[in-house]
Formats: structure tokens, C-alpha cells, sequence
């Protein structure tokens, strides 16, 4: 009995709360000036963007021009997480990360994560996109988070020629300890892949 009231006073609550505090309908999109190229070598682009602020001044904004990536929390048939052990340059650490990369044209989110997971690890395995997160307030990304279950080996590695990378796989608990500890990217797919799986 207690716990039951205790559960309905908690709801009553969080409901007075969002009815004191409705979503602001203030905040409106900014107008876009102008739109050039800053910087651009490799994959790696910056765009020099001026808005029109909602005071009426304009401001420039340099933002990262990248088209739409997957990531990917894949397992294997024994539930073990399978990551790809790198040196990163920004960090500039050794980090375990979720297989991914970039989308290419006329392919599918499922597609290109499993191509990305085969050239990554070796492995590949049953298909399936979660939903689509944003990458960063200043960056045109957006990554699609995929869950591969069921995966089993079929081949080496494919490693382009700038890629020095291992397999590595962890158990669950091991995953949940590093997605808590921050030391990894993508890390916002780790839990969406486990929230979809039901194993948070």
C-alpha cells in the first residue's frame, strides 16, 4: 500500500510541475544571410554561416559540414558487445568504439552498417535501425544509430590505409561500465541500442 501511493504522489508531481512550466514557444528558428566554404581538405569541411539573430545583429557561425554516418552496437550470438580498438587523434587516446562510419550515396542506414561492421571487425548479422541522432549543435551530421544482433564471424578485416584498429569483445556488464565511464564515443548509441535491445 505505501508503495503505491508513494508511485501515485510521484506522478501528481512531475504533472503539477509540467503544468507550471510549459515548453516556451519563444525560441524561433534563425534567419540564414549567407553560406561559403572555409576550410576543406579530406573528408573534413567547415562552412562559414551568418545568421540573423533574434535581436535583428548577425553573427557568423563555422559550422562542421558532414553528411549522414551509422553507428553501431552489434552482438554477437553469446550477447558479447563487439568494439573497435584505435588510437584517436582528437583525445589523442586509445579508445574502444562502436563500429561506424560514414553513409555513401544510394545507401541505406541498414546497409551501410553492416558493411561498415564487416570492414571493421569481420563480423556481420541481423539488421536493425533504432533512429537517427543528432551528432552536434554545430555540425550538419546526422548518425543513425543501428543494432546488429546475432553476429557471427565471415572474415578478416578491411582496414583503409589511415586505419590501425583491433576487435575487441566485452560482456554486457563491461559495455554498461564503459558507456558510464565517457572514455568512448557514440556513446548516446550504446544506450539507445541497449534500450532497444531491453538490456539497460
Amino acid at each position: 500500500m505505501t508503495g503505491l501511493f508513494s508511485f501515485r504522489y510521484v506522478s501528481v508531481r512531475v504533472e503539477v510541475i509540467y503544468k507550471r512550466k510549459p515548453m516556451s514557444d519563444h525560441i524561433q528558428e534563425w534567419k540564414e544571410i549567407s553560406r561559403e566554404m572555409a576550410f576543406q581538405k579530406y573528408s573534413r569541411k567547415i562552412e562559414k554561416v551568418i545568421f540573423q539573430l533574434p535581436n535583428g545583429k548577425e553573427s557568423d557561425f563555422y559550422i562542421k559540414k558532414e553528411g549522414p554516418a551509422v553507428a553501431v552496437l552489434a552482438l554477437t550470438k553469446k550477447k558479447e558487445v563487439i568494439l573497435v580498438r584505435q588510437f584517436r587523434p582528437g583525445p589523442k587516446k586509445v579508445l574502444n568504439e562502436l563500429p561506424g562510419g560514414y553513409i555513401d550515396a544510394n545507401e541505406t542506414p541498414e546497409t551501410a552498417a553492416l558493411r561498415e561492421l564487416q570492414e571493421e571487425t569481420g563480423y556481420t548479422g541481423e539488421v536493425h535501425c533504432v533512429t537517427p541522432v543528432l551528432d552536434c549543435a554545430y555540425s550538419t551530421m546526422e548518425r543513425q544509430c543501428v543494432v546488429v544482433a546475432e553476429c557471427e564471424k565471415i572474415s578478416e578485416q578491411k582496414l583503409d590505409a589511415t586505419e590501425f584498429a583491433e576487435v575487441v569483445l566485452v560482456s554486457l556488464d563491461e559495455f554498461r561500465s564503459l558507456l558510464k565511464s565517457g572514455q568512448m564515443t557514440d556513446i548516446e548509441v550504446g544506450y539507445l541500442g541497449l534500450d532497444n535491445l531491453e538490456l539497460l
